[in-house]
């Protein structure tokens, strides 16, 4: 007999202790979550803090970087007394695709409209140059070529760089 009342006192408390278990279990269980939930809203908040200055640097680098491959900027900039209009073409393709190739991680930080844009101003910007550069006879100089460039751009109605410098804008407002 002792045995049994042994055995049956046993699972009495082991019952009695897997019913406190799982009361507390049900009592604590929506506490423990929600705590897990504040946490992670906590490290969320955190993680968008750290973010927001790298986003807006890069923003900044999307509109120095239009700044920069415009025309108007780059041919004053990259143009020397006596080059010929291959010669130009050539250093002003090579710029924008190094200005592109230092400012592609930004992407990471932007909207994908602003990242868009930029991709394709930067292609129709070295599409404009080629295509000034095929109307110029071989011996054309720079100047000639960039005044062909200034000519088409002051023939559009609408500046890209100006639309792509609006989006940019108006993607980085959307941070706030």
């Amino acid at each position: 007999m002792d045995i049994i009342s042994f055995l049956i006192d046993t699972l009495k408390y082991t019952l009695a202790g897997l019913v406190v278990f799982g009361v507390g279990y049900l009592v604590l269980r929506p506490y423990i979550r929600k705590q897990g939930h504040i946490q992670l809203l906590e490290l969320k908040k955190g993680a968008q803090a750290q973010l927001l200055p790298l986003r807006i640097q890069a923003y900044e680098r999307l509109v120095i970087f239009t700044e920069r491959i415009n025309p108007v900027n780059m041919l004053i900039r990259l143009h020397v007394s006596g080059m010929s209009a291959r010669e130009l073409q050539n250093m002003v393709i090579t710029e924008i695709r190094n200005e592109y190739q230092h400012n592609i991680a930004q992407q990471l930080y932007v909207g994908d409209a602003a990242w868009e844009m930029v991709r394709k101003l930067k292609d129709e910007t070295i599409n404009m140059v080629k295509n000034a550069a095929l109307g110029l006879p071989e011996d054309a100089s720079g100047t000639e070529l960039s005044r062909t460039i200034l000519s088409h751009l002051a023939k559009q109605e609408e500046s890209p760089y100006d639309t792509a410098l609006l989006i940019i804008k108006r993607d980085m407002s959307q941070l706030y």
